[in-house]
């Protein structure tokens, strides 16, 4: 055990996990150090004969559990970006004993007596102890007996499910990838792409986590692309049954809480609120956004000359965007390139609006080769964290983008935050890394987040950064897309990989006139994934789904956002957000999230743009308190007035 790097704190630069020293066996005599060493700190709160205050009990559990925490955030980190099989098995051996550990700690009626005596006249301290006793209520420590056992089985078996379902969809991108010899069944698809999946003298194109697959918009055989397009939208058929579980498991844990469904448990202490509240916001999009795609596929059946399916909305849209607006986006890609997106745009954006530089670090390495590492500073040279990119695909890492922390900021233990970027962008066999335009706006997006990690300025770990409601979380990320686009940052990044011309002018004013061009299909694809989320966390305890498809459709049907060439942008089977992570009745956060984006893209419009102040206004407003305030007052403090939702309704052609 000496030798373990998870038993005491990592000394590479702010904590960064040594990942060259981590082994397999490493993990599970951590843990159950890390558990023993916890359950040991709780006790001695419990135990203290002092009364309760908010220093000898919320600060005390604070700084507890941080062995813990070690083995867990890196196990977290491996098995959504390295699942090797030997990773996924140790997720499915610990998963469920993590989960056991924390109903050992929220279900502690004796930790649940003192917090409840607890008191403090300090906002961002009563900001901490509403959390908790929030946390510990929802967790079910007013239950009695019964209730709390019957918590712990709920909560352990729902572990597990989520662990198969995950397990199950990183199997599945390569399981259901579409495989073909014959290298005519790709064509449209470019040189480099084409190599990049050559293996063995077979092509096997692998599935990202949408139902739409990018490689659809430029298949130009159709046989190809129904195969591809049925292999997405039919893959990990094992999950259906599992959701349906996961479900109803929830729909009980609501009952035991108090509440009549899942829905209203999650959206309680969101910003939204109300299920009301959601579910007026998203059946005020359905019909605008059902109208444009009414209008949008009539235009691709016109130029198509046929009636289209499904699987050729992407490739007609694309014609028709080449059509109507003289644009391919396979234009832009030239300009696109990886590292001069990230360093040239994405940071420079930053460190133009806030004052942050960023220095590589090679000297230190993250868990994969593919990591990048960086280190962060303030405008006055005040060291901020590290900042990690993963951004290719591998089998062993799962669809998508997302940004966690690998280190926590916190004053109260004296940790800067270390913030990882996973993106999924295909690595080329040799040659540079080109990105298509919504993979740049990725980058931005999750660029975002980071910055709400690395910013953040909070006493608690507990609040830091991205510590905020789910549906608020998306806010400062989707913020952060307006300047991809914005002239000066584009014109620092988008040059030719090979002449490093700049990218024309009159191209990107064919970009931005195609800006709304199929805004109808993605905000419907979208809404769609959203209220099937909803429908799922809305059933009544005790209900049975017997045909989990049937299930699906029917409850589309219901809410209007059933349409026969727009499937959900996440179909039950694969919609890890909701029944593998966190965003269970939580998906329509990403609309509630753009609400408050496009009135705060107008305030930086109206108040001069990329200027440090405004930047410096952002930061200090809504980034650095994290979930230590209110988050719509962060919101309003920072707009000066209510957001509305006129400006997102121009911004997607829906009003």
């Amino acid at each position: 055990m000496t030798d373990n790097p998870f038993l005491t704190p990592s000394e590479l630069p702010y904590g960064l996990p040594d990942f060259a020293a981590i082994r397999e066996e490493h993990f599970r005599p951590a843990f159950d150090q890390g558990v023993a060493e916890h359950l040991a700190e709780v006790a001695a709160i419990v135990a203290d004969p002092e009364p309760p205050t908010f220093e000898n009990t919320i600060a005390a559990l604070e700084r507890s559990g941080r062995t813990l925490n070690r083995v867990e955030t890196v196990l977290h980190t491996l098995a959504g970006s390295d699942a090797t099989e030997a990773v996924q098995e140790l997720e499915r051996e610990l998963s469920p004993e993590g989960t056991r550990h924390r109903d050992a700690i929220y279900l502690d009626r004796g930790l649940w007596e003192r917090i409840k005596r607890v008191t403090t006249s300090d906002p961002e301290e009563a900001t901490l102890l509403e959390r908790y006793r929030l946390d510990f209520v929802k967790a079910g420590a007013d239950l009695d007996e019964a209730g709390q056992e019957r918590m712990r089985e709920l909560n352990a078996e729902l572990a597990e499910l989520g662990t198969e379902f995950s397990r199950n969809l990183v199997q599945a991108s390569t399981e259901s990838a579409l495989v073909t010899e014959d290298v005519s069944d790709l064509d449209g698809l470019d040189e480099a792409q084409i190599q990049a999946i050559e293996s063995d003298g077979k092509y096997v194109l692998p599935l990202l986590n949408t139902t739409v697959q990018p490689a659809l918009a430029q298949l130009t055989d159709r046989a190809t692309r129904e195969k591809l397009y049925t292999l997405s939208v039919e893959r990990a058929p094992r999950n259906r049954e599992i959701a349906v579980r996961v479900a109803a498991i929830r729909s009980e844990q609501a009952r035991l809480r108090g509440y009549p469904d899942h829905a209203s448990f999650k959206v309680a202490d969101q910003t939204a609120k109300t299920v009301e509240a959601v579910e007026e916001r998203l059946g005020r999009l359905v019909g605008p956004a059902r109208r444009n795609v009414e209008s949008e596929a009539a235009a691709l059946a016109e130029h198509a000359g046929h009636d289209i399916e499904p699987w050729d909305w992407p490739y007609y849209a694309e014609q028709v965007r080449k059509a109507r607006y003289d644009l391919d986006e396979s234009e832009l890609r030239p300009y696109f390139e990886l590292g001069r997106v990230i360093e040239d745009g994405v940071l420079y954006a930053a460190t133009r609006l806030y004052g942050i530089t960023f220095t590589e670090r090679p000297d230190l390495r993250g868990y994969h080769d593919d990591v990048r590492v960086w280190e962060v500073f303030d405008g006055d040279g005040t060291a901020l964290g590290l900042f990690l990119l993963d951004p290719y695909a591998r089998p062993t890492k799962r669809g998508g983008a997302w940004m966690h922390n690998l280190v926590e900021q916190s004053f109260l233990l004296d940790e800067k935050p270390v913030v990882v970027n996973n993106l999924n962008i295909t690595k080329p066999v040799s040659g540079p890394t080109l990105l298509t335009f919504d993979e740049v706006e990725t980058a931005f997006h999750e660029f975002g987040h980071a910055l709400h990690g690395l910013l953040s300025s909070v006493r608690y770990p507990r609040v830091e950064g991205t510590s905020v409601p789910r549906d608020f979380v998306e806010f400062p990320s989707q913020v952060n897309e307006m300047w991809a686009t914005w002239p000066e940052i584009l014109a620092n990044y988008a040059k030719h990989h090979e002449t490093g011309e700049p990218v024309p002018t009159e191209l990107l004013d064919r970009l931005a006139a195609a800006e709304k061009f199929n805004q109808g299909f993605g905000t419907f694809e979208y809404l769609a994934a959203a209220l099937l989320d909803w429908s799922w966390h809305r059933l009544a305890p005790g209900t049975v789904v017997e045909d989990p498809e049937a299930f699906e459709t029917e409850a589309l049907e219901r809410v209007g956002a059933l349409h026969p060439l727009v499937r959900p942008r996440y179909r039950t089977s694969y919609f890890m957000h909701v029944f593998s992570n966190d965003y269970s009745a939580g998906y329509y956060s990403y609309v509630w999230s753009e609400v408050l984006d496009a009135e705060s893209v107008d305030w930086f419009k109206e108040n001069g743009g990329l200027r440090r102040e405004s930047g410096d206004r952002f930061r200090q407003k809504v980034l650095a308190v994290g979930g230590s305030v209110d988050s719509m007052d962060a919101v309003r403090d920072f707009l000066g007035r209510e957001p509305g939702m006129e400006p997102l309704l121009a911004r997607k052609g829906l009003n």
